[in-house]
């Protein structure tokens, strides 16, 4: 298999000309031309999925937003573009390269929903990213492409949890990045501000979590990623029938992925689903650096771990389900043989205990508890008291969880324990070199060279999401804070 363009063009496209000369433009042309339900029908007959991570089905997911539009709540498209998962650059490859298809793609889908506005979320750091999409909607809507329907960019935190759809409703609504309860087809965005804003709920907790209730009207949200949407107009273009000739029964299309770690160089390329993920390590990576072995791949910090014996699994969601595991946002972070899966686990688990809000305790305060037990090891400070307590916190991490965050730490710490438990032994037995917990975090760009750049600033991240030298002692849904990065 090669390296394809269905959704990664050859090339940037400088302005709204160039991508018409590339085809773009019929998509919408087609949209307006037909029935909301006809576009919504089409997309699910093409079976695309998410590519944001969960990978449900996208046409599903468009009607049951269109099933519960309001009768005097207007309903509203968000593209979320907050990447943020570790060893993912996909999104913002894509917008940089042809940020056109995507609005076009959130046009398509604004039609279909029946919504009156569409909001680009990106995180206040993506200033490239932001200004192509400002310049495209901005063309566009010169063109007429965009109707009445206005175009907002949004630019919001750095958290990793603001690419959460939930959380991501929360920032959109003035409030900090905590996941809520009501999903986005309940309740969606119920007002756009600029700046934080001090709303208060009933609830009585962070983040706004009000369902709505028998016969009440609320304002649903359409949440897409960014790479979602821009396999949406040449799917209404050409047809279910052009897009399945790729790809799977299951899994039909393309995959933009994202290949970091120990591997020749970093890169994005879009691939065939179905492309065995060797041979997607291989095209993009260039394989393992001279010499090395691939001992272990980690999907980001969203799901079990790939080991050396599972990598020729086909990039689809069936087979990665079948092995264990997600395939998630297709960010493939490689770990050869030298690697120390102890560190790689403190990194991980380190990342998601500070990244998580604290509303659920557990997630919290046992995933800071495994992220300090694990250091604890990686270094050879520890003892075989210190590993039952990774094991006993692995279990109750979990408890009481409203979002995925706290599931992933039992998914990645578990699974590298359960793969390398004798790693963990050695290092309880102070027989293993002693290590430094990974830095597991943002990648922030991977340069012209292949050289992947991750986030320098992380490892002074506090529990509160703050960068002071000492941590406060609480937690960020006890803040209720605009937490900033430092200029």
């Amino acid at each position: 298999m090669t390296i394809v363009h269905r959704v990664l063009p050859t090339h940037a496209f400088a302005t709204l000309d160039e991508y018409v000369k590339a085809g773009g433009g019929r998509g919408i042309e087609v949209a307006r031309q037909v029935e909301p339900v006809a576009i919504i029908d089409e997309i699910e007959a093409a079976g695309l999925r998410g590519r944001g991570g969960a990978g449900f089905p996208t046409g599903i997911k468009w009607r049951t937003v269109a099933d519960y539009q309001s009768s005097f709540e207007p309903t509203t498209v968000v593209v979320n573009a907050a990447e943020g998962e570790p060893g993912t650059y996909k999104d913002r490859t894509i917008l940089r390269l042809n940020p056109y298809e995507v609005i076009e793609g959130a046009a398509i889908a604004a039609r279909a929903v029946g919504a009156t506005s569409v909001i680009v979320a990106l995180k206040r750091r993506f200033t490239v990213e932001a200004d192509r999409v400002r310049q495209a909607i901005a063309e566009m809507t010169a063109a007429g492409w965009l109707g009445d329907v206005p175009f907002q960019v949004f630019e919001g935190p750095e958290e990793y949890l603001y690419g959460e759809e939930t959380a991501l409703m929360e920032v959109l609504d003035g409030r900090a990045p905590f996941p809520r309860i009501a999903p986005p087809f309940r309740r969606g965005v119920d007002e756009v501000v600029e700046t934080k804003a001090d709303l208060r709920t009933e609830s009585g907790l962070s983040a706004h979590v009000e369902m709505a209730g028998p016969g009440e009207d609320a304002a649903p949200t359409l949440a897409s990623n960014v790479e979602t949407l821009a396999n949406v107009p040449k799917i209404i273009a050409r047809g279910k029938d052009w897009f399945r000739t790729e790809g799977t029964d299951q899994s039909p299309g393309t995959v933009v992925v994202t290949v970091t770690g120990d591997v020749r160089q970093a890169g994005v390329a879009e691939l065939l689903m179905g492309t065995p993920l060797r041979e997607a390590i291989d095209l993009i990576g260039g394989g393992p650096r001279d010499g090395r072995t691939i001992k272990a791949v980690m999907m980001g910090v969203s799901g079990n771990i790939i080991t050396a014996e599972r990598l020729d699994t086909p990039l689809t969601y069936e087979a990665f389900r079948a092995a264990g595991t997600s395939l998630g946002s297709a960010s493939f972070i490689v770990f050869d043989d030298e690697a120390d899966m102890v560190a790689v686990a403190a990194g991980a688990s380190r990342f998601l205990a500070i990244e998580s809000c604290g509303q659920c305790e557990p997630c919290k305060l046992d995933g800071l508890q495994l992220a300090d037990r694990l250091t604890t090891l990686a270094r050879n400070d520890g003892a075989q008291a210190d590993l039952d307590v990774v094991r006993k916190r692995i279990a109750t991490v979990g408890d009481r969880a409203r979002c995925a965050l706290a599931g992933q730490q039992q998914a990645v710490v578990g699974s590298i324990l359960d793969a390398f438990g004798v790693e963990f032994d050695a290092h309880v037995m102070h027989l293993a070199d002693a290590a430094e917990p990974a830095l597991i975090t943002e990648l922030r760009e991977i340069d012209a060279e292949g050289v992947a750049r991750w986030d320098p600033d992380f490892r002074r991240k506090q529990p509160d999401w703050t960068y002071d030298d000492e941590w406060s002692g609480k937690v960020p849904a006890d803040l209720q804070a605009d937490h900033r990065r430092p200029d």
